[in-house]
């Protein structure tokens, strides 16, 4: 099935695009979340004269999205949880746990746009990347300490 991207998506494409994609993932991802339309001629003519309505918008998104990447720069969080004698984890440090690490800072930042890379499952400092935009991605500093 063939889509008019009106967004940036990792996996798809870039925003403008007309990709190609199953029907399903069009039908039951992209058209209910408004992150593509159908690529017929009419839609065709519809993006192009909505095309600097949409692009205002992204680069408004950016913007937050860049001065809250800027915010993230100077936090260095800290989380403690429970570790063994080797220095692991029981368990893993979660997305949820450093979303309310930020949010206790003041920043809001949504879980799922955290990247943990694999889990953090030691001790020490780690880097966790926040995909804040498709083009403005934010890393913070992280530090797990043992719990006592």
């Amino acid at each position: 099935m063939k889509v008019i991207l009106l967004s940036d998506l990792r996996q798809a494409g870039k925003r403008g695009e007309v990709v190609s994609v199953k029907p399903g993932f069009a039908r039951n991802y992209l058209l209910p979340k408004k992150l593509a339309t159908p690529a017929t001629p009419g839609n065709l003519k519809w993006f192009e004269e909505q095309r600097s309505k949409i692009d205002a918008r992204h680069a408004a998104e950016r913007n937050a999205a860049a001065e809250i990447a800027a915010e993230l720069a100077s936090i260095k969080l800290e989380v403690a949880k429970r570790a063994g004698e080797n220095e692991t984890l029981y368990g893993s440090v979660t997305s949820a746990e450093i979303e309310e690490a930020l949010a206790a800072r003041g920043v809001t930042v949504d879980r799922r746009s955290i990247d943990l890379g694999g889990g953090i499952k030691t001790l020490g400092e780690h880097v966790v990347r926040i995909d804040l935009h498709s083009e403005v991605i934010a890393e913070v500093e992280l530090t797990v300490v043992p719990e006592t």
